[in-house]
């Protein structure tokens, strides 16, 4: 790291260990946005695990990327990515304020013999389509089915996309046509040891109309 005459500290990407790197990026990529993943073993034992580096990728259709890391220190694969390449299916259940608790919980490292839900006393509730089940615990819980698979980088990360084949919404937080992601109450990952809620909300219209429309304000004439 040197300091600049711009008054920024640089720091070469170039030759950066995966350590440094991991310290940097989720302190620059933030807020991050849970994905509380649940995934049944060859047993039928139910784990459940958070994790940061996610997002939608795609609406039609609907579709989730979630990046797993290798277990840091040895290098072995999650139980989540584990399961996950047996087969191929998951739930993403989003946390929440009322949640967060458990979340945090579920993301200790558990022998892979332990379900995380029963070791946390989680209630889980079926899916339709999928054979993980629900967390009773989160509003959302989006059922999906592993569509790919990409490495990414040195080996040490993999993309795993899912294509969203069912959604679950509390009736609090769905009006039939939108979520109200404001009453949900979602909470995200900062760096090291912090969450975050939403706090204070901001509202500007959409300058460009998005596919279902919402929140778009038509441009005016002579505009």
């Amino acid at each position: 790291m040197t300091d600049a005459s711009d008054g920024f500290a640089f720091v070469d990407g170039e030759g950066l260990d995966t350590a440094a790197a991991y310290r940097l990026i989720v302190g620059c990529v933030v807020p991050r946005p849970i994905a509380w993943i649940t995934t049944v073993d060859e047993a039928g034992r139910v784990n459940v695990a958070p994790f940061s580096s996610y997002n939608y990728v795609a609406t039609s259709p609907p579709m989730l990327a979630i990046n797993i890391a290798a277990r840091a220190g040895d290098g072995a694969v999650k139980d989540t990515a584990r399961n996950l390449r047996a087969n191929g299916e998951f739930v993403v259940n989003v946390a929440t304020e009322a949640s967060m608790e458990a979340m945090h919980a579920s993301a200790q490292e558990f022998p892979p013999e332990i379900s995380e839900a029963e070791a946390l006393g989680l209630s889980l509730l079926p899916s339709r389509h999928v054979r993980p089940p629900r967390l009773a615990a989160s509003p959302v819980h989006m059922e999906c089915r592993l569509d790919q698979m990409v490495p990414l980088g040195r080996g040490v990360n993999t993309l795993y996309i899912g294509e969203v084949v069912a959604f679950h919404l509390a009736h609090e937080i769905f009006d039939g046509s939108r979520v109200d992601s404001i009453a949900m109450r979602p909470v995200a990952r900062l760096g090291g040891p912090f969450y975050a809620a939403l706090g204070e909300i901001h509202e500007r219209p959409m300058l460009q109309r998005p596919p279902g429309g919402e929140g778009w304000l038509p441009r005016k004439p002579g505009l």
